[in-house]
């Protein structure tokens, strides 16, 4: 397969270089643009086939060194610049040679939300269709933190990442080492915040850990052009990714527009998505792009897939008036009490008395985070030994008398008091199967900070959203501990913001958790209910 690189000239005279990959034959064809900031050669391969396979399906496939990165010109401004260079990009596209006027966007992460972002006033700017997957508009909420804490692993890995960038397109080996150097050892979990301060003091990762992840101010939240919204658009998420809930606030924000966007969720991390979707979005582009357009796209608006057997799933799309901003609620029967060590299902009377436990946080020895969406080693993982820890506070259910599937988004209100002015409740949903193994399926973190620490009050911890499959004689385990070291900043307990591991400064924090009227919610995600059956079985990307 051919390939050839090609100039764009910005509207301000910076030039940004693509790689073009050319389908044999006589076009014209439509094009499939990527813009990344990795390398345009890389062009998103640990995720996507490789873009000469999307070539022999009939594209003109486009990567784009962003601007500040790989060849192209100018200074790299992360998100800010995206919009205008967007919009440049895709009108100068349209006008490639073998091009048939039609362009659609792809890619995921940081290639995922260039799609989103333009200035475009026309048609012509905005592409025909678009794939964002794994992203999100809101820098804080999507992309930086969650719980009022900074994702502090990945943040740090993907900002050194940037950095390692800037060095070698500077030319400074060392400073490119020294990145690699620590994120190898592990040491970056430490002295990540002080490599980016010498060598990308103005990067866009440093900025996010400046910023307080509690606080809205200050913080961008992207905003796509009203029409975009309406454009056809395949979004694509992962149950272990950490933009899932950026890809959940994509899709209901383009229902409520009066677009009709395809949605996918996989049993995916950041970058294991199994066997992919490149047939689907072959399929997806072919549709829209290709004139004629091509066959039918007989696919389900939503399909999501089981951690469990690989199986996907079609549900019914809800009404667009019937998708609103997550609430809360949860009717009784997806509702459990904390009870002693006990999940109680709530549809009996609330149990009365009062239950209190205590967590003694040990900043010498933290309880560690472990796979889930914000972990180095994400996903599914077994974390019985961790349940053994008496710094560990576990709520089982009884065994399941029957099947148990449900797409949840599991949010937990308790009372917590603390005897220092600041402390992480960490929570994590697990499986228990009938042989002991405790798979972990779903986490969280609220970070609470201030005076008000030390009063009973209710907090609340928000997880990953999960598609919830319980078989019957297993049981569903709910975990708390006061630390997800280094999925997040151990806290001091001094009231300061936490900033990286135990320190000497850092205190022994007492939680004392009253369990009296405490609740799991596995609340309905984005209108989308499915119930026992979770619609009906549709086949693979």
């Amino acid at each position: 397969m051919s390939w050839r690189d090609a100039w764009l000239c910005c509207r301000d005279g910076v030039r940004l270089i693509s790689r073009i990959w050319q389908p044999p034959g006589e076009g014209p064809w439509p094009v499939l643009l990527m813009r990344q900031p990795y390398g345009r050669a890389i062009a998103s391969t640990p995720t996507y086939a490789h873009p000469g396979w999307y070539a022999a399906q009939g594209f003109l496939v486009v990567v784009q060194d962003v601007r500040g990165q790989g060849d192209s010109q100018g200074s790299f401004a992360g998100f800010a610049q995206e919009a205008r260079d967007s919009t440049d990009s895709v009108r100068w596209a349209r006008r490639l040679e073998g091009c048939n006027g039609r362009v659609g966007l792809y890619g995921f992460s940081y290639q995922g939300l260039t799609q989103l972002l333009s200035d475009a006033g026309d048609a012509e700017g905005l592409p025909d269709c678009l794939a964002p997957a794994m992203a999100g508009l809101d820098e804080r909420r999507h992309w930086a933190g969650s719980g009022g804490a900074h994702w502090w692993a990945l943040g740090l890995g993907w900002g050194l990442q940037l950095a390692a960038l800037q060095c070698r397109r500077r030319g400074d080996r060392e400073g490119w080492r020294r990145i690699r150097c620590s994120l190898d050892s592990g040491a970056f979990l430490e002295e990540g915040p002080a490599l980016l301060e010498e060598l990308d003091p103005e990067g866009m990762g440093l900025r996010w850990l400046r910023q307080d992840p509690a606080l809205a101010e200050g913080w961008r939240v992207h905003e796509p052009p009203a029409p975009l919204w309406r454009r056809p658009m395949l979004l694509i998420g992962g149950w272990h990714d950490p933009h899932l809930e950026g890809v959940l606030d994509l899709w209901r924000r383009a229902r409520a527009a009066g677009g009709r966007p395809l949605l996918r969720i996989g049993a995916w991390t950041h970058l294991n998505w199994g066997d992919g979707v490149d047939g689907l979005l072959a399929r997806f582009f072919r549709r829209h792009l290709q004139d004629p357009p091509g066959e039918a796209f007989a696919e389900p608006e939503v399909a999501v897939q089981s951690g469990r057997q690989g199986s996907w799933w079609s549900l019914p799309a809800p009404a667009a008036d019937a998708i609103a901003e997550p609430t809360g609620d949860a009717p009784a029967g997806r509702r459990w009490w904390l009870r002693g060590v006990e999940l109680l299902p709530a549809g009996g009377p609330t149990p009365s008395g009062a239950e209190r436990r205590w967590i003694v946080h040990d900043p010498w020895r933290p309880v560690p985070g472990r796979g889930g969406h914000l972990g180095l080693d994400a996903g599914p993982c077994q974390r019985g030994d961790l349940d053994q820890r008496r710094d560990v506070a576990c709520f089982t259910s009884a065994q399941l008398e029957r099947t148990l599937r449900l797409l949840a988004r599991p949010r937990l209100r308790l009372r917590v008091s603390s005897d220092q002015p600041g402390f992480d409740l960490c929570a994590a949903l697990s499986r228990i199967t009938p042989d002991g193994g405790v798979e972990q399926l779903s986490t969280g973190v609220s970070r609470q900070l201030g005076a008000g620490c030390r009063e009973p009050a209710w907090r609340e911890v928000q997880l990953q959203p999960l598609l919830l499959e319980l078989q019957p004689g297993e049981r569903l385990r709910l975990s708390l501990a006061a630390a997800a070291w280094p999925q997040v900043a151990v806290n001091p307990g001094t009231g300061e913001r936490p900033w990286g591991g135990s320190g000497p400064e850092h205190r022994v924090i007492t939680l004392e958790l009253d369990s009296q009227d405490a609740v799991l919610s596995l609340e309905t995600v984005e209108g989308l209910d499915p119930g026992a059956n979770c619609g009906l079985p549709c086949p693979p990307p």
